[in-house]
């Protein structure tokens, strides 16, 4: 995606921003899980031998603490649940909040501050053209 975007030559490798780790959970979707767990919810109850919310956004907080720094712009990928998890921690809410911050695939959205508050400036815009 970054390639795709033009930026590959720039990219910076960054581990905090890989995949959540479905663990046991990996390849499988919610209606499967919940068959065997009802009412199985992932930004509640985590994966069982991966990561819960929490554990996500530990890794992510290093990485915030990087970017809220910076007197730059930075761009980021990575995958939706980690995306949505940044921003709630961006924020400064706990990392399950992130699962009411939907996000569409190839989408854009905007992280900075309203004066020293951090904010979302745009989110999920899909409108690329």
């Amino acid at each position: 995606t970054c390639r795709l975007a033009g930026l590959g030559e720039q990219a910076e490798l960054h581990d905090e921003l890989v995949e959540w780790d479905y663990g046991d959970y990996e390849g499988r979707t919610t209606v499967d899980i919940r068959a065997e767990h009802p009412g199985w919810n992932l930004w509640r109850d985590g994966c069982p031998g991966g990561e819960g919310a929490a554990d996500v956004g530990s890794r992510l907080d290093p990485l915030i603490a990087e970017l809220a720094a910076l007197d730059a712009d930075a761009v980021l990928f990575a995958h939706g649940h980690v995306l949505r998890i940044l921003a709630a921690r961006w924020l400064e809410l706990p990392a399950h909040e992130g699962a009411r911050l939907v996000l569409g695939a190839a989408s854009i959205s905007i992280l900075g501050f309203e004066r020293e508050a951090r904010a979302l400036l745009l989110w999920n815009d899909t409108r690329a053209g």
